[in-house]
């Protein structure tokens, strides 16, 4: 049966005079797009399954069949959430190098390329830093959730018009432009997923198998943990849909050049 399937594909590529591209930089590009792809999926699905049908699920239980849920599902979806996004990250980190070093050679100044990387790295850490001080109290106003919105939105516009203008240069196009944005974004949510979501989550997750297994009472910080992760998971949700335009916007939406 694989067999039969193997010639059949190739006589179906054979008909269509399908042509290779030759050389490797063609391959690791489509490698890199097709593993930040079938990656993101995984990662953006399960925080979309954890922010529109787990959280309000939860909110339904309580007791014994709330710590189950989180000593059962909650540690197998949150490995398959990180992991792929380091696989998300990587892949997109590398793609952004191979374009910056496309538009710098364009430029005529290969070293460009690491000016602009250095530039959006540290740009996008500092903000994310800043975000992370915004969402660790769990008193007072910040743990509103619209002043946080208002907060991080100003933050995350700041970033992205200084990342815009310090990389606007005449050889930087739509393309690596856009990328720069998006890629920032995803940096944000990559960082936050693992600085805070699973920071707060395996120590939830560790005393609610304490819990199920032995009888031992959830500590006090366990609803301060919770709410921290909420908080950040509510983030990561809401910049997925400007990451993802931009990533979008970088091959079909050409609305950004260098000054």
């Amino acid at each position: 049966m694989t067999t039969s399937l193997i010639v059949a594909l190739g006589l179906i590529l054979w008909s269509l005079n399908v042509k290779f591209p030759e050389g490797g930089a063609e391959w690791e590009q489509i490698v890199l797009r097709f593993v930040h792809i079938v990656a993101g999926f995984i990662w953006l699905g399960l925080g979309y399954f954890f922010n529109l049908c787990r959280g309000p699920f939860l909110k339904s239980i309580e007791g014994p069949n709330m710590t189950k849920s989180i000593s059962i599902l909650l540690p197998k979806a949150q490995w398959w959430m990180r992991w792929a996004s380091v696989a998300t990250w990587l892949a997109g980190f590398r793609y952004f190098m191979i374009l910056a070093k496309t538009d710098a050679a364009n430029a005529g100044s290969p070293a460009l390329a690491w000016k602009w990387i250095v530039i959006w790295f540290v740009s996008w850490l500092i903000a994310f830093g800043i975000i992370m001080a915004l969402l660790r109290p769990t008193e007072g106003i910040l743990n509103n959730g619209w002043v946080l919105a208002v907060l991080i939105g100003f933050i995350v516009v700041a970033t992205s018009w200084l990342q815009l203008s310090l990389l606007g240069d005449p050889a930087a196009n739509n393309h690596m432009l856009c990328i720069s944005v998006g890629g920032g974004l995803g940096t944000i949510m990559f960082f936050g997923m693992w600085g805070i979501v699973w920071r707060c989550n395996k120590r939830v997750i560790a005393a609610a198998k304490a819990n199920a297994e032995q009888g031992t009472p959830m500590p006090p910080e366990t609803q301060r943990l919770l709410r921290q992760a909420f908080l950040a998971g509510r983030m990561l949700f809401w910049l997925s849909f400007p990451m993802l335009f931009f990533m979008a916007a970088s091959a079909h939406f050409p609305f950004l050049s260098g000054k």
